[in-house]
């Protein structure tokens, strides 16, 4: 039996990485019995057992994409064919997502003790080896592909990891690389960690706090670029708007006078007060559009990724400007 192949290659086969950790299903589907694959994995023998049920079929230790691969295996829905990979709904998150995400901020691959799976919450499995199972609260996030296996979205992943991690410069570092090197916004970050319930760490907010300031100060940057690059009039930055010896209506992040249109960037993050910060910023609004004021509100991920229909828009409220009765007249002050 140890002489007859299992496919068309050896499963050692060493540009046949996939084929190289196999289920005890699959190995079955390939006709090899239960009692020889026990056979094969003892001591001194030319496969190992990985984790329950799934096997590398050499002797040394794993690559990080077999224990990658295993990690996925073991968790995925099983029995599987026996030339399927047999992850089912399961995806790599925390630390190991980011490191196949290339966060510099996380460690490499090859130095965690731990792999994290995202399964349902339904799943029933157990930590096992180096695998940590990790149960999705509400429905499974929708993976990303990354060098072929399942992956979950960043800031899924980041959520998962934050919750391991107790070192406030790791957190920092991680959640700041996440938005400054373009991988999610501010937002969604904080509304997978709010999710999670990770909020009411101290560490975790004051991480959170200096997200949001690079967040804000990155779509700043995207904001001045829009006006640039499109060649729209320069306006008047980040300035206080208010009636002449009247109330305080409220800052902008620009504001063309001669036209009276304001841009406002919407960088809310979803927390516990978010319906009464949005209520305050449709109060402004709705004042400011009473006074004779276009506001036109803009996300950041608008300006990261389509930066060019936003400029359209913006024109056209300064073009509209000229159809319109002029506004009230309002004191602009450096904010």
């Amino acid at each position: 039996m140890k002489n007859t192949p299992l496919s068309p290659r050896p499963l050692s086969h060493p540009s046949d990485a996939p084929r190289r950790v196999l289920t005890a299903a699959q190995l079955r589907a390939h006709g090899v019995p239960a009692a020889e694959v026990s056979a094969q994995s003892r001591a001194g023998g030319p496969w190992q057992q990985l984790l329950p049920g799934v096997y590398l079929l050499h002797r040394g230790a794993p690559t990080s994409d077999e224990r990658l691969r295993a990690a996925l295996l073991y968790t995925g829905r099983r029995p599987a064919p026996a030339d399927a990979p047999g992850f089912g709904d399961s995806m790599i998150t925390g630390l190991a997502a980011l490191a196949l995400y290339r966060f510099t901020a996380a460690p490499p691959l090859p130095s965690l003790d731990r792999i994290d799976v995202l399964v349902p919450r339904t799943r029933r499995l157990r930590t096992a080896g180096f695998v940590r199972i990790v149960r999705a609260s509400h429905e499974l996030p929708v993976p990303r592909e990354v060098t072929s296996l399942p992956v979950a979205p960043v800031a899924r992943a980041l959520a998962d990891a934050v919750a391991q991690l107790t070192d406030p410069h790791t957190v920092r570092r991680l959640l700041t690389e996440a938005v400054r090197e373009g991988h999610c916004e501010p937002a969604t970050v904080v509304r997978e960690l709010s999710h999670a319930r990770l909020l009411s760490r101290p560490h975790v907010v004051d991480a959170v706090d200096s997200l949001l300031a690079e967040g804000r100060a990155l779509a700043e940057e995207r904001l001045y670029e829009m006006v640039r690059e499109h060649e729209l009039p320069d306006p008047l930055w980040n300035v206080d708007l208010r009636l002449p010896g009247g109330p305080h209506l409220g800052g902008v992040d620009a504001y063309w006078p001669g036209h009276a249109v304001a841009v406002e960037l919407d960088t809310r993050a979803p927390r516990q007060d978010d319906d009464a910060m949005w209520s305050e910023y449709t109060r402004k609004r709705e004042y400011l559009e009473r006074l004779g004021v276009t506001v036109v509100h803009i996300t950041p991920r608008k300006l990261r990724d389509a930066m060019e229909q936003q400029a359209i828009v913006v024109r056209t409220a300064l073009m509209a400007a000229e159809d319109r009765a002029p506004a009230a007249y309002v004191v602009v002050l450096p904010r």
